[in-house]
């Protein structure tokens, strides 16, 4: 039979967890990760949205004039924090969606 206030329930619920979705998608857009490669010596630091806000380049690469090293550097160091970032997204929603079985690959957050 159909019960009016299971539906009621279920209909907070969901209004729930889409404000909780777009707490969590505020979160990640202003958050900010730092990848790094070399060591170090290159740092590359980008939001939520993947835009890069900052590279730090150690003054020693620019010294050895070596250009192909430090592109693979600035590679190296833009892929790992594309790495942290979505480390945190899919941590962001593993924690939003406790018991409710979404796919790992879903993308509830932009």
């Amino acid at each position: 039979m159909f019960d009016k206030n299971n539906l009621g329930n279920l209909m907070q619920q969901a209004q729930k967890m889409q404000e909780k979705m777009n707490q969590a998608k505020n979160e990640i857009a202003i958050m900010k990760v730092t990848g790094e490669s070399g060591a170090g010596l290159v740092k590359i630091t980008i939001n939520g949205k993947y835009n890069c806000t900052k590279i730090d380049i150690d003054p020693i690469l620019i010294k050895k004039n070596d250009k192909e090293i430090l592109e693979d550097l600035i590679v190296a160091a833009f892929n790992d924090a594309n790495r942290k970032i979505n480390e945190e997204k899919k941590n962001k929603i593993s924690n939003l969606s406790t018991g409710i079985p979404f796919p790992n690959d879903i993308n509830l957050l932009g």
